[in-house]
């Protein structure tokens, strides 16, 4: 299997303003011709809003499009969650789109009641498995990383992604469990944070990463910037089969 590369773009957003936005990451990523997935933040047109009335899009508005267009010009599959309205509901939605156009969905489970997000989006009811390139990936969204039953590798996926608006007050936060998902679910954690401030006087620090199986980190500075990562699928496999930990993980079922 051969390696993946992937490439982090972790960004200072403009605050809800989703031409500005694209257009920043269309420059951000002109030169980047050779890579596999690219992952953008959460509700990365956006920064994290709870204004969605005006600002939600349905699954073929422009941003979709605009992924599209970019997953075939780069031969490589996009990833990044969108506020994205769908019968009638609201979601934080983390779509990915495949080089072909075809996309798949993951709607955020764990919604961040403190900052008032269940009262504005409908939360997910189930987890998505991506299958690409002979890889399993598991998209999760922010609040996500928190809560590890969730994240519990029952799918023997390959790479778990946490595409995130994680602020700086809980900064060591973001680090600590990142590293704790790789661990504990024997795989590659992507953690893609955004940088700068936004218009709920919220500030970030970046810190995006890939981590590997083993908790080894590589943590991006704080300013906005884009970062490509390879990652090994013998490696990983490897691994799993000298310290098979996953043959003893507990069975158990989450209600929806």
């Amino acid at each position: 299997m051969e390696n993946l590369k992937i490439t982090i773009v972790q960004p200072n957003i403009i605050w809800e303003d989703t031409a500005a936005n694209l257009e920043k990451y269309s420059r951000l990523l002109d030169g980047y011709i050779q890579t596999d997935v690219i992952v953008l933040p959460e509700m990365f047109t956006t920064g994290f809003s709870m204004n969605p009335q005006k600002l939600r899009e349905p699954m073929d508005g422009p941003t979709i499009d605009w992924m599209k267009k970019l997953a075939a010009g780069k031969n490589a599959s996009v990833v990044g969650s969108v506020i994205i309205e769908d019968q009638g509901l609201t979601y934080n939605r983390a779509i990915w789109v495949f080089p072909d156009g075809k996309a798949m969905s993951y709607d955020k489970r764990h919604l961040y009641t403190m900052g008032k997000e269940h009262l504005h989006y409908a939360a997910g009811r189930s987890k998505t498995i991506v299958e690409y390139k002979g890889w399993k990936f598991c998209p999760l969204i922010c609040y996500d990383l928190r809560f590890p039953v969730w994240a519990r590798n029952t799918e023997d996926y390959d790479v778990l992604i946490y595409v995130a608006n994680w602020p700086s007050p809980r900064h060591h936060v973001w680090k600590n469990l990142l590293v704790a998902r790789a661990i504990e679910n024997q795989c590659y954690c992507i953690g893609v944070n955004r940088s700068g401030s936004d218009g709920a006087g919220l500030s970030y620090l970046g810190n995006s990463a890939c981590i590997s199986p083993k908790g080894f980190a590589d943590f991006l500075p704080e300013e906005e910037s884009v970062q490509t990562f390879e990652i090994s699928y013998d490696d990983l496999h490897k691994f799993r089969k000298s310290f098979p930990l996953l043959d003893d993980r507990d069975s158990f079922k989450i209600e929806a």
